[in-house]
């Protein structure tokens, strides 16, 4: 379900359908720049500043491939297991997890019980985020930093 706080903020919330969170969300490559151009020319300068470029991008195209590699080994892993994984919830009666994120990021998750118990919460946590309330953030590093902080103060 897609919501808004009345600041503009765009939430969803969900069922999670495996009872894991995939990790490769995690991974970017944020501030790795790969150089545009591979430097040219005759001269013995140039030569010296193309296997400078080879020495600084190849690294990091390397980095770039493996995590593309280890994405989509992930994904079809999850593809592989999630008929069994829902096909075991659904004949065994496992607690669904109910996830709200910002924009695309998970921030709060909660245990909801069974298909329609988790169907009325995610109903409540769609009022709570619509009239301002959005739950507590318990799954970015930040609020795990900010509440390890705070509770160095307290004691």
């Amino acid at each position: 379900m897609k919501v808004r706080t009345p600041a503009g903020q765009t939430y969803r919330i969900t069922r999670r359908w495996v009872p894991w969170q995939r990790k490769s969300r995690r991974l970017s490559l944020d501030g790795f720049d790969v150089p545009v151009d591979a430097p040219s020319g005759d001269d013995p300068i140039s030569a010296i500043l193309m296997v400078l470029w080879l020495i600084i991008a190849l690294p990091i195209i390397g980095v770039a491939v493996v995590v593309m590699l280890l994405t989509g080994i992930e994904l079809l892993i999850l593809l592989a297991i999630l008929p069994f994984a829902i096909g075991a919830r659904v004949v065994f009666g496992r607690h669904w997890t109910v996830e709200v994120r910002r924009g695309f990021t998970p921030i709060h998750e909660e245990r909801a019980g069974r298909w329609a118990a988790s169907g009325v919460r995610i109903s409540e946590l769609a009022r709570e985020i619509e009239s301002g309330n959005v739950p507590a953030d318990t799954l970015t590093k930040q609020s795990t930093k900010q509440s390890a902080k705070q509770s160095t103060k307290q004691s």
